[in-house]
C-alpha cells in the first residue's frame, strides 16, 4: 500500500500494492488499518463514503493493484468503554499439522470439502481436548478467505466421512440438509454377537442419562426422543461377532451405540456403552469399531455428494482376523435398492386399468345405442307348376 495522502474534508486515498491484489475490502482494512472495525467500514460503504476509483465500493468487493481508495475521515473518538477481554487468537498451524489435515481430505469441491477422520481426534475442542478437527481447518482454507465451517460432527472415537462446508451459504445448506435428515449416512460396526433376525429397525426412545452430565445417553420409554436405526448384518463369525451396515435415520447423541447396547449387541471396543463384555479376546483390538462409511448429500448447485471412506487399520485388521470379506460391505442405502413395484405402483397400474375398462364398456353402450340396419326378407320358394292334363 502506498502512504495514504490527504483529500478534501481530511480524507486519504491510497493505492492499492501488488501485495493486496484481490483480496476483499474489509480485510485490507483489517491488515493495514486494524483500528477501524468492519461496523465502521460498513457504515462509510452504507453512505457512499468508501470508494474504489470514484465508484461506490462494499465490504465484500475485491480491490485490485493499482486502484484508488478514499478513505474517509475517521468518526471523532467516543468515551472509552471497558475494554472486552481479548478473544484468544488461534495459533498458527505447523508444517506437519497442515500436512496432516490436507491428508485427511478425501472429497473436495466448489461447496464442500470431506475428510477422513481417524479415530481419536475429536470434531471439536473442549475440557482436556487440544488437537481437534476445528483447530485444523485453517489448513483447509485452500486460497480462500473464509474456513470450512462444520456442519455436524463424529464423536471423537468414530472414525469416517466428516463433511465441512467451505461458505456460510454451503453451511446453511447442509445443515440444514443434515438437521432435516434428507443427508444420508452409513455407517459399519463389528460388534460382539449376532442378531438372530439379520436386518431390521432399531427403535427405541433416547435421553440423556440423569447424573452423567450429560455425557452419556440410555433408553427412556417414557421422555426420550423417537430414535431409529435401520442396520443389517453383513456378515458373521459363528455367534462370536458380526460385522454390520447401519443406518440412523435420527441423530440423537451416540445413537448408534446405544441401540445396539440395549438390544445385546455393543460395539467393539465401546466400553462406555458395552462394558467389559464389548471387548473380544485374541488379536481383535480394543478400539472402537465404528466407522462413518459413506455421506450423501445433495449439493446447492443442484449436484450431489456422495463418498465413501476407507476403513482405519485396526477395524480392517479385525475384520481379517474374523475372515470377512470386505467386497460384502458394498450395500446399498434402502432407497437405492429396487424392491418391485410400490403400492403408489400399483395404484396406478390399477387406476389405469379401471379406466381402460370403462372407456370399452362405453364403447359397447354406444354400438348397441345405434340403429341397426334391417336383413333383407328371405326369398319364398316359387311354387313348382302342376303338369297339365290331357
Amino acid at each position: 500500500m502506498s502512504a495514504p495522502r490527504a483529500d478534501s474534508g481530511n480524507a486519504r486515498t491510497a493505492i492499492i500494492s501488488a501485495e493486496d491484489d484481490g483480496i476483499r475490502l474489509d480485510r485490507w482494512f483489517k491488515r493495514h488499518m486494524p483500528d477501524v472495525s468492519f461496523a465502521i467500514v460498513s457504515r462509510w460503504a452504507r453512505t457512499g463514503q468508501l470508494r474504489l476509483d470514484g465508484a461506490r465500493a462494499t465490504p465484500g468487493d475485491r480491490v485490485a493493484e493499482g486502484q484508488s481508495l478514499r478513505i474517509p475521515p475517521l468518526p471523532a473518538p467516543t468515551a472509552a468503554k471497558p475494554a472486552r477481554p481479548a478473544r484468544p487468537t488461534r495459533p498458527r498451524l505447523s508444517d506437519e499439522e497442515m500436512d496432516f489435515a490436507q491428508s485427511l481430505v478425501i472429497h473436495r469441491d466448489e461447496h464442500a470439502i470431506v475428510i477422513n477422520k481417524p479415530p481419536g481426534l475429536a470434531t471439536q475442542g473442549g475440557t482436556k481436548t487440544d488437537s481437534h478437527v476445528d483447530g485444523l481447518l485453517d489448513a483447509l482454507m485452500y486460497e480462500r478467505d473464509d474456513r470450512p465451517k462444520l456442519v455436524h460432527r463424529l464423536d471423537k472415537d468414530t472414525s469416517g466421512a466428516l463433511l465441512l462446508a467451505r461458505t456460510p451459504k454451503a453451511a446453511a445448506y447442509f445443515a440444514k440438509a443434515f438437521s432435516s435428515r434428507t443427508a444420508r449416512k452409513v455407517y459399519w460396526a463389528l460388534v460382539v454377537g449376532v442378531p438372530s433376525i439379520e436386518q431390521g429397525m432399531i427403535d427405541l426412545p433416547l435421553a440423556k442419562q440423569p447424573g452423567s452430565g450429560g455425557e452419556k445417553m440410555h433408553v427412556d420409554e417414557e421422555e426420550g426422543l423417537p430414535s431409529r436405526t435401520r442396520y443389517r448384518v453383513i456378515e458373521r463369525a459363528g455367534n462370536r461377532a458380526c460385522w454390520m451396515e447401519l443406518q440412523p435415520y435420527t441423530g440423537r447423541t451416540h445413537q448408534i451405540r446405544v441401540h445396539l447396547a440395549a438390544i445385546g449387541f455393543p460395539i467393539v471396543g465401546d466400553g462406555k456403552y458395552g462394558g467389559k463384555d464389548a471387548f473380544l479376546s485374541g488379536t481383535i483390538s480394543r478400539k472402537m469399531h465404528l466407522h462413518a462409511r459413506r455421506i450423501r448429500v445433495d449439493s446447492p448447485d443442484g449436484g450431489r455428494v456422495d463418498v465413501k471412506a476407507e476403513l482405519p487399520s485396526h477395524f480392517a485388521e479385525s475384520l481379517d482376523d474374523l475372515g470377512f470379506d470386505l467386497a460384502k460391505g458394498e450395500l446399498l442405502l434402502d432407497d437405492e435398492i429396487d424392491t418391485g413395484p410400490t403400492k403408489d405402483d400399483i395404484k396406478r397400474v390399477a387406476k389405469q386399468h379401471a379406466k381402460q375398462v370403462r372407456k370399452d364398456k362405453r364403447g359397447e353402450r354406444r354400438e348397441r345405442g345405434q340403429p341397426q340396419a334391417k336383413k333383407p326378407a328371405p326369398r319364398k320358394p316359387r311354387p313348382k307348376a302342376s303338369p297339365r292334363k290331357p
